[in-house]
């Protein structure tokens, strides 16, 4: 079951957790979100999410709060590097 893979199976009710998995293409999970129940998932945000992700691996830059593609990035702190 790929809700169990991942981790977003809610075991007690029987049902998945509201969530969002980015993977990259050499498989390694970069995001995961878990949305309350109540809360729908914005699939523009996790279009600019993924965006980011991008121009990050692009540019060694990172993404400011509210960053939109075609704004600059940001430096980062070397300890930052490789985290997402």
């Amino acid at each position: 079951m790929i809700s169990r893979a991942y981790r977003v199976l809610d075991e007690n009710a029987g049902v998945s957790f509201r969530a969002t998995v980015i993977i990259d293409p050499e498989g390694t999970i970069v995001s995961k979100s878990i949305y309350p129940r109540e809360v729908g998932r914005n699939s523009y945000e996790i279009l600019r999410l993924i965006q980011g992700i991008q121009y990050g691996r692009e540019t060694g830059l990172g993404i400011p709060a509210n960053w939109i593609p075609g704004q600059p990035g940001i430096e980062r702190r070397t300890r930052d590097i490789g985290r997402i």
